[in-house]
């Protein structure tokens, strides 16, 4: 599947002396050399890659149970809980290559059927033990504190993000230094570890309320009221103790219950701010009844139409239906596929300008869109987009699911034709209304960035040209990108 300019065998040393240490790691440089294996072996990473980068990779698979990065070398090895999961990722993997920062990466099966990491340090194999084999961290309990807290963050929140890794058994918070800390105990010191390599050192929000984690020596915590400054979600019969609301146990339960769907198969990083969006902007619980109906309003009512919504707002999840509102022109209601995507399409798109207008999207107490009855002509402001062949997400592990960001200025392009050159795609995307200001092709030539003035123009060329027909029937496919030329 994925050969490389050495084939052969490729040998990883573990960072010590001695030479038959570097023997430990051995693996084969083809896919097809290494029987199935829940570990896999991923090369050419780029330089300074994250152990959260490498993670994305495999969580829209499955759950991801370990990993060691080799940094010297530009490798990593991934562990998934199943060895069910690691055959699809190989398998999608090896029919979309996958990239990390924009740079095609390599996955095969690790002759390795488990991986034994030191919590202390995760990115080297072990010296103190003849097979490279640590002990895992002891504690199932985290310290959080959290750095740049412009942002109110709730121990909802926080159950929403950590439940990504593990049940959550118990939350305290509390305010030490004048910072906002917590401890959060899992049922099991494997789900902290997870949890602790996945988040530590992100952000729940764009460019704040940082993520600072570390095994407490605490192994169990001692919980005695359920309110929202500590939970023990085991015992939803607790009392809310002397000034404090009390917890709705339906509320806790559905809390509970929704968060793994909620956080859905993002990269961790996205999870974490549609979490946080979900959790602060609209109650969870099954009482809030949504079903993912969006109000959008404040739009320009002579530029917009379904099909240009349908297309800004399937960045985030796929549009089923939208209905421009035939009394009030300037608010549409849109259908996304669940709960999840709608709260993902609010917290990026609502306050961005859309045909010269700062749009407002909320949460709609509608819980479907009304197709117009047949025969009544609705002047074509209401569109049903069910079945459509656009939509991003609907095949399971879809790698769109980690290229979730928000509306920036530069464009992620993909399936260029090879011979339309850089002057083409400037044109193209300068008749849209864009003012380009950098242009780089990937080295296929089959993917490129392009940079634009402001993030409004972005949004502009996104809409027009996402689905472009290039000739011989490539469609050009248009996304917000995370990186800058």
């Amino acid at each position: 599947m994925y050969n490389s300019p050495n084939s052969g065998m490729s040998s990883i040393s573990d960072g010590t002396s001695n030479g038959s240490d570097s023997k430990k790691l051995r693996v084969e440089d083809r896919v097809g050399d290494a029987p199935p294996s829940r570990v896999l072996h991923i090369r050419k990473l780029p330089n300074e890659v994250s152990e959260t980068e490498v993670i994305a990779l495999g969580l829209p698979f499955g759950k991801v149970t370990n990993i060691l990065t080799l940094k010297g070398k530009n490798q990593a090895f991934l562990e998934l809980s199943t060895e069910e999961a690691a055959i699809t990722m190989v398998n999608y993997y090896s029919a979309v290559t996958p990239h990390v920062r924009n740079v095609p990466v390599f996955i095969q099966y690790s002759n390795h059927k488990e991986l034994k990491t030191d919590n202390a340090n995760q990115s080297t194999p072990s010296s103190g033990s003849s097979d490279g084999t640590l002990t895992s961290p002891s504690s199932p309990v985290l310290r959080i504190i959290i750095d740049n807290m412009f942002y109110p963050v709730t121990l909802d929140v926080l159950q929403q993000i950590f439940s990504k890794f593990g049940t959550v058994m118990k939350i305290i918070t509390f305010t030490k230094n004048n910072q906002f800390q917590a401890l959060l105990q899992y049922n099991d010191a494997g789900s902290a570890q997870q949890a602790k390599v996945a988040l530590d050192g992100q952000n729940i929000y764009n460019a704040c309320c940082t993520l600072r984690i570390d095994y407490s020596k605490l192994v169990n915590l001692n919980v005695k009221y359920n309110n929202d400054k500590s939970r023990d979600y085991t015992r939803p019969e607790l009392p809310a103790g002397d000034g404090q609301p009390a917890v709705d146990p339906s509320m806790a339960a559905a809390f509970s219950k929704d968060s793994n769907s909620l956080l859905g198969a993002l990269s961790p990083l996205s999870a974490a701010a549609a979490a946080a969006a979900a959790a602060g902007r609209v109650a969870l619980s099954g009482h809030s009844g949504n079903s993912g109906v969006l109000l959008v309003s404040n739009l320009n009512e002579e530029m917009v139409t379904p099909q240009s919504l349908f297309t800004l707002f399937g960045v985030y999840g796929d549009v089923q239906r939208v209905k421009i509102l035939y009394n009030k022109k300037d608010s549409a209601l849109i259908q996304m596929a669940d709960l999840n995507q709608a709260q993902l399409a609010m917290s990026h798109l609502n306050g961005q300008k859309m045909y010269s207008k700062i749009i407002r999207v909320t949460m709609s107490k509608h819980q479907t869109v009304q197709l117009p009855r047949d025969g009544l002509d609705d002047q074509g402001l209401t569109k049903d987009f069910t079945n459509s062949p656009l939509h991003r997400f609907k095949k399971p592990g879809s790698k769109n699911f980690q290229n979730i960001f928000p509306p920036s200025a530069t464009l992620h392009l993909s399936n260029i034709p090879q011979d339309i050159t850089e002057d083409d795609l400037r044109v193209l995307f300068t008749n849209s209304g864009g003012t380009v200001k950098a242009f780089k092709f990937f080295q296929d030539r089959k993917m490129a960035l392009i940079q634009l003035s402001t993030v409004e123009e972005a949004i502009q060329c996104l809409i027009d040209l996402h689905n472009y027909n290039m000739g011989d029937n490539h469609h050009l496919r248009v996304s917000f990108s995370k990186s800058t030329i």
